[in-house]
């Protein structure tokens, strides 16, 4: 009470208790996110030099996927085997299971599911990769131009939010780089994963991630292990808690 008899204003404590619970949970990932770098450079100090910048495209796809968007990945050859490989790991569960939350549980319930569907499916991001439209992609060759096709993808796909990862051993992929461009045009961030020098998509990108080696083969090995932090990374960010 105060003087006067006055009562004092009820104080909200439940809020405080559950904004704190909040900022908890979130330096608790953050904190095994944490432990996702300090792993890769104890068992791979060669890659320390691509920390700040493997932390920076890590930042821009948290906050992508946090706000509804999605990652288009573009690559050639064996970097299009790692496009596929990216997205498989955060399609589904990679060392997590993900199950779903009830609110999506029962969302599928009103759609017809007997509960069989909801049991199995996984809690994932977007993700698209642009070798994945055959028909399209030699439609586009056969008659326009055949360099362009992943542009044509990125143009149609993109949307502010969203994020291209262009991956090119040397950085000078035409096809990526000009995928790059087109994704820039219509509002998305560029990551580049690339070979040390960067090339010509380094200057393109938000943010390049440059592997320490300058070989083609050298450096696809480095890029496994940084892809792998960086999914693991995401996954344990966004998916580290239970199921609600």
């Amino acid at each position: 009470m105060r003087r006067g008899g006055m009562r004092a204003p009820a104080r909200n404590t439940l809020g405080k208790r559950v904004g704190a619970c909040h900022v908890e949970r979130t330096m608790y990932f953050m904190s095994n996110v944490q432990m996702v770098w300090d792993s890769l450079i104890a068992e791979r100090p060669a890659l320390a030099p691509t920390l700040g910048d493997l932390q920076a495209a890590f930042s821009l796809l948290l906050d992508c996927f946090q706000r509804g968007g999605k990652l288009i990945i573009g690559g050639n050859g064996g970097s299009a085997c790692d496009a596929e490989h990216i997205a498989g790991e955060l399609m589904k569960g990679f060392l997590k299971p993900r199950p779903l939350t009830a609110p999506e549980k029962a969302a599928l319930m009103a759609a017809g599911d007997d509960g069989s569907i909801g049991a199995k499916l996984q809690r994932a991001v977007p993700v698209i990769v642009l070798h994945g439209l055959p028909g399209m992609s030699s439609a586009f060759l056969n008659d326009v131009e055949g360099s362009l096709t992943y542009a044509q993808q990125a143009f149609a796909y993109a949307k502010p939010g969203d994020v291209l990862l262009g991956i090119s051993t040397s950085g000078n992929a035409g096809n990526v780089c000009a995928a790059a461009i087109a994704a820039k045009a219509r509002g998305a961030k560029v990551i580049g994963l690339t070979g040390e020098g960067g090339g010509r998509l380094a200057g393109l990108a938000e943010v390049c991630i440059k592997a320490p080696a300058t070989e083609t083969y050298r450096v696809q090995e480095w890029h496994l292990p940084l892809y792998h932090a960086l999914c693991i990374a995401l996954e344990q960010a966004l998916f580290g808690g239970d199921a609600a």
